[in-house]
């Protein structure tokens, strides 16, 4: 397998920052209400073979701060995919080169980066 020598801001400054971003965000929307605007809370119909039932409480909506803090995070993640998918090593790359390099790069944080091995 040919493994990238990904330039250090590519690896740390966008992919490595756009990750844990993208973990936090992920966090951070656990805590949201299921609605980002008030909405009645709803109860399925019972499946079938099943007596489950799908159903929502009430939602309050975001408040404004948690509104700010999701255009905050879309922003910053908006940012940082911008820097990864524009960077010049890409230009270096062609073909399936291209495409092993951008899922290889999706995972370089993964494990420890086999010495002497770089392309």
């Amino acid at each position: 397998m040919t493994r990238y020598a990904f330039p250090q801001d590519l690896r740390d400054a966008a992919q490595l920052a756009l990750h844990q971003t993208q973990a936090e965000y992920e966090q951070y929307a656990t805590t949201l209400p299921w609605s980002a605007e008030p909405m009645p809370g709803w109860e399925g119909n019972k499946q079938l073979h099943s007596g489950y039932r799908s159903s929502k409480p009430d939602s309050p909506g975001y408040t404004e701060e948690q509104r700010q803090q999701v255009a905050a995070y879309r922003a910053r993640l908006l940012e940082l995919s911008t820097q990864v998918v524009t960077h010049s090593f890409w230009e270096t790359l062609k073909g399936n080169g291209l495409f092993a390099a951008h899922m290889q790069l999706k995972h370089v944080h993964d494990a420890p980066e086999p010495q002497g091995e770089a392309a």
